[in-house]
């Protein structure tokens, strides 16, 4: 392979991970939701949270400077049998805000936001509700190290498979360093993630549903076949490529996604937050 090929090879590779990075930061059952909505002559932009650390209460806020609108909080534990409740937003200046019950670590709470203004409603979110999960505190450290090996094991995941599709002559490698990295992101980082954020280690299959734990589960699997079937059949082009479009497919689920959760309907926490 020429020079300008591997460099090449390493640019798409970056830009790729970098777009996968930004997708992962948008998407998924965490992240804030945000929009915007039309309140009479006024266009309002809003965030909704869908994640907080334990501790203490959660406010959402909406930053509205006419003193006109007032807000209406509607809220109860997800997967309950609680009935919902709602409250007046209180005035803060220019925002209105309320509160969502602190609740234990995978403890979820429901809620609706509603502004009123001149006897006229307008539902934020199109008036769907918003779920948001309480977690435990992740020492930040911890976060980082786990992000920079896991995009790192994405990016040389690219690589490899890029190296192979062009015959180029570090695929074994390449496979080594992605399968160390996955394996320290992915299956010990996050696991530890995992412990400080809901007190538990693992779990996905075979003790969950973790979507999460699963995905990584079956990408590092991949990647360690790839890693045998290049010793066995040095090489082999068609395991690195299978191994990184697998990887690229657990990449693309969104993360968080069926994560861990009390069901209240089950299951009564000490910390009931209501």
């Amino acid at each position: 392979m020429k020079k300008y090929q591997s460099a090449l090879i390493w640019i798409f590779a970056f830009l790729f991970t970098a777009f996968l990075a930004i997708y992962q930061r948008t998407t998924g059952p965490t992240y804030p939701i945000r929009n915007k909505i039309q309140l009479g002559s006024s266009l309002v932009k809003y965030k909704l949270p869908r994640s907080a650390d334990c501790g203490q209460d959660m406010p959402v806020k909406i930053s509205i400077a006419d003193t006109a609108v007032h807000g209406e909080f509607t809220y109860k534990r997800f997967k309950s049998n609680d009935e919902w409740t709602t409250v007046p937003m209180i005035r803060q200046g220019n925002e209105l805000v309320s509160m969502i019950p602190m609740q234990p670590a995978a403890g979820k709470v429901s809620y609706k936001v509603t502004l009123l203004k001149n006897q006229q409603k307008y539902s934020l979110n199109d008036d769907h509700e918003v779920v948001l999960r309480f977690k435990g505190h992740v020492p930040l450290i911890v976060l980082i190290f786990h992000i920079i090996t896991i995009f790192g094991a994405m990016l040389l995941s690219t690589v490899t498979c890029l190296e192979a599709i062009f015959k180029g002559k570090n695929v074994l490698k390449y496979i080594w360093l992605t399968v160390v990295l996955f394996f320290a992101g992915g299956m010990i980082l996050g696991p530890v993630v995992q412990k400080f954020a809901f007190d538990a280690f693992w779990t996905g299959w075979p003790f969950g549903h973790d979507l999460t734990d699963n995905k990584t589960f079956v990408g590092l699997v991949f990647w360690v076949i790839a890693l045998i079937v290049q010793y066995r059949k040095p090489g082999n082009r068609s395991w690195p490529i299978i191994a990184g479009v697998v990887f690229l497919v657990v990449f693309l689920i969104p993360h968080s996604a069926l994560g861990s959760e009390i069901d209240y309907t089950k299951k009564v926490p000490s910390e009931q937050g209501k």
